[in-house]
């Protein structure tokens, strides 16, 4: 289903045909048959008036640039912004609706260098064929996977595992736990991807504790959300490892949604995030308060595991939740992004997406630029699955749960890896809609 985007609660939108230049009043309609360029003079305005860092734009010819994609590259204030960018409009509507085309899989190098699935969707192809976390990808078209990674070569993996379209047809040689090799011909599908790719509870010495693996905060999330803190509430969960290691962003209203399960009732209408605009602009600023839920946990201990690919709404919700409850982070330091942006649609052939806001919590903290560093740091485990409790950062947030403390001994050495996942880069955000 298509939406309309807005800045941020409000009606003021440059219309999905573009205009140009300023908006006016019922505006005559601009016919034309170069697109790209009227894009580009839309683009332009909106920079113009709600980039975020619009004073520190490079000076341009728009008419220098043939299209969006080109001027938004020369406009983008690069000291800072590393997120700005132009969509195609279907392509980003069905991502963020969670259709997603391909094998549905990303793979990481394990520390001694082997390729291996670092985590797979319920409904990829691949899953069907009990293919999972920790499994040795040795081959793809007879492509040597870990030297490929190594090399940290997008180039090279693009070759062997081909173009996002449904109907290409691979062949993968894996290696089982067990060590036995199996040759699969997986053929990419088109298929409606699940954010919540664990939710668990462990009984441990120190209670019953949830376990969830979120992965994106995309509009099939909200269903699965509630579903997940349902469980939770029903089995009297008390803490929870929240495990976002993947997670790059999203809306920010699922992580206001998120955040309002872990948090509980008693902090409805409490800041959650506050969104802060440029200085043309500071009539929009809001906050977003923690919401009243249907299965609150009101969680006095949570647990968040992190990586470099952690970001904006992940980070949105661990800065949103710090003030409210004791909060520690096992992994990586996440990557850095307290900004957001809202989305323009142009002729449903665009979207724009420039950065347009800032982010902070209840205590006006934020400014994470250099990302936020973990309690505990810990490698990504991928020889073993989400669930198991010898996975290195699992078997960390158990032990601090346990003991409020950490191990200083028998820990891996930390490593961080090339890492590839078949989704746009551009889903690294945090996304302000219209609801």
């Amino acid at each position: 289903m298509k939406k309309l985007f807005y800045l941020l609660l409000t009606l003021l939108i440059i219309s999905a045909s573009c205009k140009k230049e300023e908006p006016e009043p019922e505006p005559e309609p601009v016919v034309t048959d170069d697109i790209p360029a009227l894009a580009r003079d839309t683009l332009y305005y909106i920079m113009k008036q709600w980039y975020y860092w619009y004073d520190m734009m490079p000076s341009v010819t728009k008419e220098n640039y043939a299209d969006p994609y080109v001027l938004l590259e020369a406009l983008r204030y690069r000291e800072i912004d590393r997120w700005s960018f132009v969509a195609d409009y279907d392509e980003f509507m069905a991502e963020m609706e969670g259709t997603f085309v391909g094998h549905g899989f990303r793979i990481g190098l394990d520390q001694s260098g082997k390729a291996r699935i670092a985590m797979i969707y319920d409904n990829s192809p691949l899953y069907t064929e009990g293919v999972r976390r920790g499994w040795i990808v040795k081959e793809i078209n007879s492509y040597d996977i870990a030297s490929i990674l190594s090399a940290n070569d997008s180039e090279a993996y693009l070759a062997a595992i081909g173009p996002s379209e449904a109907g290409r047809t691979n062949t993968f040689l894996f290696q089982r736990p067990d060590g036995s090799e199996v040759t699969i011909s997986s053929t990419k599908q088109s298929f409606t991807i699940n954010s919540v790719i664990l939710c668990d509870t462990l009984h441990l010495s120190s209670g019953i504790t949830g376990h969830l693996m979120f992965e994106s905060f995309i509009e099939p999330s909200e269903d699965e959300l509630e579903t997940a803190f349902a469980f939770f509430k029903a089995n009297n969960v008390q803490d929870l490892i929240l495990d976002l290691r993947y997670n790059s962003g999203g809306y920010l209203y699922i992580a206001q949604q998120l955040a309002s399960y872990i948090a509980g009732n008693s902090k409805t209408g409490v800041t959650f995030a506050g969104l802060t605009y440029n200085d043309k602009n500071q009539n929009y600023n809001i906050d977003y308060p923690f919401k009243i839920s249907s299965y609150p946990l009101s969680l006095s201990r949570l647990v968040v595991i992190t990586t470099r690919l952690t970001a904006s709404a992940s980070e949105a919700v661990m800065n949103g939740l710090k003030p409210h409850l004791n909060l520690v982070s096992i992994g990586d330091t996440t990557i850095g992004k307290p900004m957001g942006m809202n989305g323009w649609p142009c002729a449903d052939i665009y979207i724009f997406w420039p950065v347009t806001f800032k982010i902070v919590n209840s205590v006006d903290e934020g400014e994470y630029y250099n990302g936020i560093a973990p309690s505990k740091i810990c490698t990504d485990d991928i020889t073993h699955d989400f669930d198991d409790r010898n996975e290195e950062c699992l078997k960390e947030a158990i032990y601090w749960l346990e003991t409020g403390s950490f191990q200083t001994k028998g820990s891996e050495k930390f490593s961080r890896s090339a890492n590839f996942p078949e989704k746009p880069s551009w889903v690294n955000n945090t996304f302000v809609i219209k609801r």
